[in-house]
C-alpha cells in the first residue's frame, strides 16, 4: 500500500460499482469537505481506478478540489477487489446507532452554535433523537439537555405527530424522510410546507421576536 496524491481528473470510477450517490448525499459530503477538510482517503488500484470512495471523489470535484489523498491497493487480485467494493459498503450499513449519545451530541452541538446539516443528520433525523431526551442522563449535562427539550417541546413537528397514534411515529419519519429525499427537500418542515403548498395551500412562516 501507497499512501499518495492524485489529481481527482486521473482517477476513474469503477464501472461495477454498486453504490449510488444521490445529489443530495454528494451535496452533503461537499460541504463536510470543505468544513474538515479530505479526511478519508480513497482507496484506488494500481490502475488508478477507485475501489472505494466514489462519493467522496464526486464530492471533491463539486467542491473544487483538485488533488485527493489516495492509497494504492496493489496486492488484490481482481476477484478479491470485486469482492471488496461490495464488502466495503454493505459491513458499514450493518452499524447501528446509540441514538441517545446522538441526541446528547446534537444538543452540545447546536449549544456550541455549530451547523447541524455538517453532521449528515437533516433537522428531522435530530428532532427523532431528541425525541427520547428524557432518557438521557440529566446530571451530566442538565442544562444542555434542558434546552434541547425545550427546542423538542416547542417544535412544529412535534405538536403534529402527536395527532398520530405511537405506534405509527416511526413509520410517519421513515415515510417523511423518504418524501424529503425524493424531493430534495432537507428537513421535516420542508416536508409539510412542500405537501401544502401542493395542495394550494397557503404556508404562513411565523417571524420569532426576540424579547
Amino acid at each position: 500500500m501507497k499512501n499518495i496524491s492524485k489529481d481527482i481528473e486521473d482517477l476513474t470510477p469503477d464501472p461495477r460499482n454498486a453504490r449510488v450517490h444521490p445529489p443530495e448525499q454528494v451535496a452533503r459530503l461537499a460541504g463536510s469537505i470543505k468544513e474538515f477538510g479530505f479526511l478519508s482517503p480513497v482507496l484506488i488500484n494500481k490502475d488508478n481506478q477507485i475501489i472505494a470512495g466514489h462519493g467522496r471523489v464526486e464530492a471533491a470535484r463539486k467542491a473544487g478540489v483538485k488533488k485527493v489523498p489516495c492509497v494504492q491497493i496493489e496486492h488484490l487480485t481482481d476477484t478479491q477487489q470485486r469482492a471488496y467494493v461490495l464488502a466495503d459498503n454493505r459491513l458499514a450499513q450493518m452499524a447501528e446507532w446509540d441514538m441517545t449519545t446522538v441526541a446528547n451530541e446534537m444538543a452540545e452541538l447546536k449549544d456550541m452554535e455549530f451547523d447541524l446539516d455538517l453532521t449528515g443528520f437533516t433537522e428531522g433525523e435530530v428532532m427523532d433523537a431528541l425525541r427520547d431526551i428524557g432518557e438521557v442522563n440529566m446530571d451530566t449535562n442538565s442544562k444542555t439537555m434542558a434546552q434541547a427539550m425545550e427546542t423538542y417541546e416547542d417544535s412544529a413537528f412535534r405538536q403534529i405527530i402527536l395527532i398520530y397514534q405511537i405506534e405509527e411515529y416511526d413509520l410517519v419519519v421513515e415515510a417523511m424522510g423518504d418524501y424529503a429525499e425524493k424531493n430534495g427537500l432537507t428537513d421535516n418542515c420542508q416536508v409539510l410546507n412542500h405537501l401544502l403548498e401542493a395542495n394550494g395551500h397557503a404556508v404562513s412562516r411565523r417571524e420569532t421576536e426576540e424579547d
